[in-house]
């Protein structure tokens, strides 16, 4: 003789339990003694000042984590990176729920014999997800804070600002690849716990990563392109580039993108695939190149001789010492034409101070050339007419 195993509960089945055991609850709550009642009531006042302090514990430790160890904004009056913002929430909210379910207990719900409904079964991975959630969420921001704080720390350390400031520009990509890396992990896990094949769903997921790499060439090269200039130290952030009729100051190096803010405050954003040519101004050293038009009849030996001690002059002088790393270095004549003779210099100076210095030795040699009485190329406009000129009078 066989039995047949007995088939699972339906889900109606298993709202009408638990449409049962919520009105055994109510009509045993209704029927406790004053003294029962009490008890219990003050049992679930400690459980829920049990859950208060748990929460108050984790901000509190989150706080000491943000004033030890999340570096403070440069800024005047910025506020420190605040930690585990998006975890905190989730927590909070989880130890709300486990202590509801406590003081449900407390006061008789019985749960037993809804271990075995869906119901359970819902809400037992839906606790799992959630549990998911929260590590991830944790892992994503402390890895975001652990990842920025060894390389500022690193960053401060390196002796060649250049170094630091590749240092700077690389960890905000391994930032978001390591989130993407835990976003992936995350979904797999929840998605196992909800009942679905792992294995071939990455079977898939790489015949359609396979596709989608196809389909998406541009964002792969992106993403390479990226990669190879910061590896390569072609661009960092600080530095000032040129990329094709723009300039400005990189800003931030994404996965796939490089951000210039020009000097006007506007945002010029390019993916690594369009900046075909970048033109950097700022790699090692720069210079401040001078060009001066002056009129046929001004002294040129006397004019390359202001040109030269101005430049030594600019160099002595204790503000701009620093910034210049070599003394001038005089072209000459470098060109001559029908308006007037071109000289040329140059300056060599440290990467993003040419600007400084050029406006400052700009200043002084024009002074310099009034007070000599060299004049510059004066644009002049020749008319011809065709009509003849007037007879001179006798």
């Amino acid at each position: 003789m066989t039995t047949t195993p007995p088939s699972p509960p339906s889900a109606n089945y298993s709202f009408q339990t638990l449409a049962q055991h919520v009105e055994d609850f109510v009509r045993g709550v209704l029927t406790l003694d004053p003294e029962q009642a009490f008890l219990r009531a003050g049992l679930s006042f400690l459980v829920l000042v049990a859950a208060v302090i748990i929460i108050w514990g984790l901000h509190v430790i989150l706080k000491s984590l943000t004033e030890r160890i999340a570096p403070k904004g440069e800024a005047p009056g910025q506020r420190r990176v605040a930690i585990g913002r998006w975890t905190m929430r989730v927590a909070r909210l989880a130890i709300f729920v486990g202590a509801f379910v406590v003081v449900l207990r407390l006061w008789g719900f019985n749960f037993s014999d809804l271990r075995d409904s869906p119901i359970y079964a819902v809400f037992s991975v839906l606790g799992r997800i959630a549990i998911i959630l929260v590590l991830a969420l944790a892992a994503i921001e402390l890895g975001q804070l652990g990842i920025k704080r060894v390389f500022e720390r690193i960053a401060v350390q390196s002796r060649n600002p250049r170094r630091a400031a590749q240092i700077r520009t690389l960890g905000p990509v391994l930032s978001g690849l390591s989130n993407t890396i835990v976003v992936i992990i995350a979904a797999m896990m929840a998605l196992s716990e909800v009942g679905v094949e792992i294995g071939p769903l990455l079977a898939g997921a790489g015949i359609f990563g396979l596709a989608v790499g196809f389909g998406a060439q541009t964002i792969v090269k992106d993403f390479l392109t990226g990669l190879f200039l910061i590896m390569e130290d072609s661009v960092s952030v600080g530095d000032v580039v040129q990329i094709g009729a723009f300039s400005g100051t990189v800003e931030d190096m994404s996965l796939r993108t490089i951000k210039l803010r020009a000097y006007d405050g506007t945002l010029h954003i390019f993916p690594y695939s369009e900046a075909q040519v970048i033109s950097n101004r700022t790699k090692i050293f720069s210079y401040a190149v001078f060009d001066f038009p002056l009129d046929h009849i001004s002294d040129i030996a006397r004019a390359l001789e202001l040109m030269k001690s101005i430049g030594d002059e600019v160099r002595e002088d204790t503000e701009f010492h620093s910034m210049i790393v070599a003394p001038i270095e005089i072209a000459g004549v470098d060109r001559v034409s029908e308006a007037g003779v071109l000289l040329k210099a140059r300056i060599r100076t440290a990467p993003g101070k040419q600007w400084a210095v050029q406006r400052e030795y700009l200043r002084r040699i024009r002074l310099a050339f009034d007070k000599a009485g060299i004049v510059f190329t004066q644009s002049t406009t020749r008319l011809i007419t065709s009509e003849p000129p007037p007879p001179l009078p006798r």
